[in-house]
């Protein structure tokens, strides 16, 4: 029997794979035997704590620079058997009626249109079994105030994998997403995104937000062969958020 999700010699893109989220999926993968692609701007620059991988810079927003990633990936290795859509833009916050066009395209240029363009161009060199996996947001599930730019973007990236998982199952190509909150990185903490962060503080039921390695170990398994049954899903990794409020926050409201 082979070891639980374990990823020997399977060729995986990460795309916005030197920070965050990425990064951990990138270190996580790595010690599960998976031979990494990590892309993203200025990847090459980036080296990640030195992982045996080879760095490409790409600019997700550039549809030729997302073919010209898979095209060199295939032919160092030949194949492409996990994607990882991991860039993403949070750019805005306002509501929707002081909300600009810029932020809009901003969001969906990366997180909506990137993501649909990496799939693209990463399909045709995918053997059978393989496995794509969107990082989209809570925000993708729900409506956020002030986020309006991001949450449409995100809910654009659950479209796009539920739509990618049907029209790709006779491939035997999986296509899932995984939902996070806000996660403790420095896009989290950028200007602008604090009052989000109390509010989350209070609302999710475990009382926090996340860790990139927590969102990574969802990404690792649904990578594997272990989830192999497992299509076309929004897999919420955001402390019981998507459940409803915390009993703490409930009580304060109910005041």
């Amino acid at each position: 029997m082979a070891m639980p999700f374990h990823l020997e010699d399977k060729i995986i893109v990460i795309i916005g794979g030197t920070s965050g989220i990425g990064e951990a999926t990138a270190k996580r993968l790595h010690a599960a035997g998976g031979r990494l692609v990590i892309a993203g701007l200025d990847a090459v620059a980036s080296n990640v704590d030195s992982l045996e991988a080879l760095y490409i810079d790409v600019d997700v927003t550039d549809e030729i620079s997302l073919s010209e990633l898979m095209a060199i990936t295939f032919e160092h290795f030949g194949r492409i058997d996990v994607l990882v859509n991991c860039a993403g833009s949070t750019n805005g916050y306002s509501t929707i009626m002081e909300s600009k066009k810029a932020e809009y395209d901003a969001n969906y240029s990366v997180n909506a249109l990137g993501t649909a363009l990496a799939i693209k161009h990463a399909v045709p060199y995918m053997p059978l079994n393989s496995s794509i996996i969107n990082v989209a947001s809570v925000a993708g599930t729900s409506g956020v105030p002030y986020l309006g730019a991001l949450a449409s973007s995100k809910w654009a990236v659950l479209g796009i994998t539920k739509t990618a998982a049907l029209e790709l199952g006779s491939k035997q190509i999986r296509v899932n997403a995984v939902c996070p909150t806000s996660v403790d990185t420095p896009r989290a903490h950028a200007a602008g995104g604090e009052p989000q962060l109390r509010m989350e503080q209070r609302a999710v039921p475990l009382g926090r937000i996340g860790q990139p390695e927590e969102v990574a170990a969802v990404i690792h398994f649904l990578a594997s062969q272990d989830s192999s049954f497992v299509n076309g899903q929004a897999v919420g990794v955001d402390g019981g958020f998507s459940a409803g409020m915390s009993i703490e926050a409930y009580n304060q409201l109910a005041q």
